[in-house]
């Protein structure tokens, strides 16, 4: 079993003390792959709207979180 899968049914957990580490834990992991794939994305060329859309978000949203964490001018997008 993956520790992804492990966290996800601790998360399940009726003890709130597993449960809500479980949660935590996600909640870092999830957090990390979203920086990595909105990165994979500028990288290859993706608008903050074609990412924004995919992450069911606002450009607004999408871009005010991951605009400034990689080096070079951000496009300007109208």
């Amino acid at each position: 079993m993956s520790d992804a899968t492990k966290l996800a049914a601790a998360a399940g957990s009726a003890d709130p003390g597993v449960g809500l580490r479980a949660v935590l834990a996600l909640r870092r992991l999830l957090e990390t792959l979203e920086m990595l794939q909105v990165g994979n994305a500028r990288k290859a060329g993706w608008s903050w709207q074609e990412i924004a859309d995919a992450l069911e978000v606002s450009r607004q949203a999408v871009h005010k979180k991951h605009a400034g964490r990689w080096p070079g001018p951000d496009r300007r997008e109208k």
